[in-house]
């Protein structure tokens, strides 16, 4: 992977760099599944955040809890959750969006002062497709699409899974990136591009 693919990871459809990871302790939620399912979702959160080197938490200070996930079968459900528009401004008319786009899934973002991450709300629609993805795989897709900021289109081109024998895993460039991304020095939040040479550096992903 060269600096200008890594670059292309956290470039956005306009046109702007922006790479940011998470400030503080990640405590998740998860609503709409069955009890069997949430530990394969939260173990799948955890794996992620020990790989980065971050911390989970049992509740947040300001907010409870900082990430939501939330699985449905129609965007209209979404509005009727008790103050999920609060937290998610203009919620109604996102979902009516969504559903004419035919999207099944969304995820959206809160920023601390600094930039770094404060909150995330994953929006899983379980169509047909969604459906036939293992939960497995698809808690860890999850997982690793809300550690960092990443670009609205960077894995448009590629999955950031890879699948070995009957295993399915976290592909190892993608993997290197994001225990770059939580490197102490680095800053949580960047709109620099020169920040794509020193994720490589870091990550061994320098050719």
């Amino acid at each position: 992977m060269t600096p200008q693919e890594i670059e292309a990871l956290f470039t956005r459809a306009d046109g702007s760099f922006l790479c940011a990871r998470w400030g503080r302790p990640i405590v998740p939620v998860v609503f709409g599944i069955e009890d069997a399912t949430l530990p394969v979702v939260k173990g799948a959160i955890e794996a992620v955040v020990a790989l980065a080197g971050h911390r989970m938490a049992e509740t947040d200070p300001e907010l409870g809890a900082n990430l939501m996930v939330f699985f449905f079968r129609d965007w209209a459900e979404l509005p009727q959750v008790p103050n999920l528009d609060r937290l998610v401004p203009g919620l109604t008319g996102l979902c009516g969006r969504l559903e004419a786009e035919g999207a099944n899934q969304y995820r959206a973002f809160r920023f601390d002062p600094d930039g770094a991450i404060r909150a995330a709300f994953v929006f899983l629609r379980m169509d047909d497709h969604l459906s036939a993805v293992p939960a497995e795989t698809l808690a860890l897709a999850q997982a690793v699409q809300i550690i960092l900021l990443w670009s609205d289109r960077a894995f448009a081109a590629g999955a950031p899974l890879v699948r070995a024998g009957e295993a399915v895993m976290l592909r190892p460039d993608i993997a290197g990136l994001i225990r770059a991304a939580y490197d102490p020095v680095l800053p949580a939040m960047t709109q620099d591009r020169s920040h794509a040479l020193r994720l490589a550096a870091r990550s061994g992903l320098l050719r």
